[in-house]
């Protein structure tokens, strides 16, 4: 077999094969063999049937046809692995040349990774915020200890900001009923924003028994992007009445017998995200000036594929109407051609992002092992509330471990150029990297943040 790759663009190969038909033998075989699996010729028994005797009854262009089509996956994967093509995407075959006997001929278009020129870190700088740990920090943490500690009681007066009320839902569009928008019993934080837009609102001043109607827009179900008119009823109003913090309390919420020595482990503690999330800022900073500053060729055919997978989530929920997404757009404020341009702003960053850590994977070398992609595992099941074995089962159902595999990768690649880069904070002092990305580790910043904060 010959293969020659012709390069089209910097994102994009022509490969060409030739595939000589006496390299074809194996290929002829197996087919002669299905063939003999599957067709019942008198005076041989299954599977004994001679080749000249199954292509007559088949006709050569079926046979020929099978081992084609048989043929073309593992040549092309060869003539890939031969001429040391990155491969990114999936390949446009077309048979140029099939002469019977003699040659078999075809090319393959396929996205490849494109060559990309990194930059001297060195050279480059950003600056973040400085670590700071005040008053303020330190007293909404003891605030939420507190409240971790703190017991409801009923109240008689109007619903305040901050009260753990009982509720009825129900709500109409265009006066008939949404069973999916109705619920009794429901317990809720007013002043948290996690049920319905604009329940908080309508509920401050209400008291037990009384109810209010509002207007708010459905966002899932068959009457997502509509306005809906929702009444609301009260059934209990609750208040949260804290502790006082002094030292019985510091005893009864920590291991320490002052409340003097709680506020200094609080105050090590917010020390700890601070760190984090300036960890985080350098991160996120590091990648934004490596996007400005390195050119990096887009594929088209990558790029359109996550374009139309947004577009198939965003309209997923609304029954893959896309004229309900363009009616919850202009609700919005919003037009299709924004939404349009939105999603591929998006996508061309998150495939340029790609290629980029992906070129800095490469050129540092960087590697996964085990543990590492267990820990990743682990944190994204906590993260979804599911079991670490359930995560990898759907993972896989899905056909995504690689792409987690990736994820790490290229996390860890951008680590190990961080400590390469100048960082300062705006007061004008060096940040030391080496603890936040020392060798190259990854930044789990969300997972030690939320421990912290906890």
């Amino acid at each position: 077999m010959k293969s020659t790759v012709e390069q089209l663009s910097p994102t994009r190969v022509r490969i060409n094969v030739e595939v000589p038909f006496a390299e074809l033998k194996p290929d002829f075989d197996k087919a002669y063999k299905a063939l003999a699996q599957q067709i019942r010729l008198p005076g041989f028994r299954p599977g004994k049937a001679p080749a000249k005797l199954l292509e007559a009854r088949v006709g050569r262009g079926a046979v020929l046809e099978q081992v084609v089509n048989d043929a073309l996956p593992s040549r092309y994967s060869e003539a890939v692995e031969a001429g040391q093509v990155k491969v990114i995407g999936q390949p446009e075959i077309e048979i140029t040349k099939l002469e019977d006997g003699e040659q078999l001929t075809f090319t393959a278009e396929v996205d490849v990774r494109p060559e990309i020129e990194l930059p001297d870190y060195s050279a480059l700088t950003v600056t973040v915020d400085p670590v700071e740990i005040t008053d303020e920090a330190v007293d909404e943490q003891l605030l939420s200890l507190r409240q971790r500690f703190g017991t409801l009681t009923g109240v008689e007066r109007g619903v305040q900001d901050g009260d753990f009320v009982s509720i009825d839902l129900a709500a109409t569009v265009d006066g008939e009923a949404v069973p999916e928008a109705t619920a009794s019993g429901l317990s809720h934080e007013v002043g948290s924003g996690q049920l319905i837009q604009g329940l908080d609102e309508a509920l401050i001043g209400l008291k037990a028994g009384e109810s209010k109607e509002f207007t708010s827009t459905l966002v899932a179900g068959e009457h997502a992007g509509k306005e809906a008119v929702v009444t609301v009823t009260v059934g209990t109003v609750k208040e949260r009445e804290l502790p006082e913090a002094d030292d019985e309390f510091a005893q009864l919420a920590s291991e320490f017998d002052t409340l003097e020595e709680l506020k200094a482990d609080l105050t090590e503690r917010v020390g700890r995200v601070r760190k984090v999330e300036q960890a985080g800022q350098i991160r996120d900073k590091v990648l934004e000036t490596l996007l400005e500053t390195v050119e990096v060729p887009l594929p088209e055919a990558i790029v359109k594929a996550e374009v139309d997978a947004a577009l198939h989530d965003a309209v997923h929920g609304l029954d893959h109407d896309e004229a309900a997404l363009d009616k919850l757009l202009e609700e919005q404020g919003s037009s299709r051609e924004e939404f349009n341009k939105d999603t591929t702003d998006a996508a061309e960053r998150s495939v340029k992002t790609q290629l980029l850590l992906d070129a800095i994977a490469e050129a540092e070398g960087t590697q996964v092992d085990q543990q590492e992609l267990t820990e990743r595992i682990i944190f994204q099941a906590q993260r979804y509330g599911i079991s670490p074995d359930q995560f990898i089962q759907q993972v896989q159902q899905a056909g995504q471990l690689g792409a987690v595999f990736a994820d790490v990768r290229r996390g860890k690649a951008l680590a190990s150029v961080v400590e390469k880069f100048t960082v300062t904070d705006t007061a004008g002092e060096t940040v030391d990297t080496a603890e936040m990305f020392g060798n190259g580790k990854a930044d789990d910043s969300a997972e030690a943040a939320e421990s912290d904060e906890s």
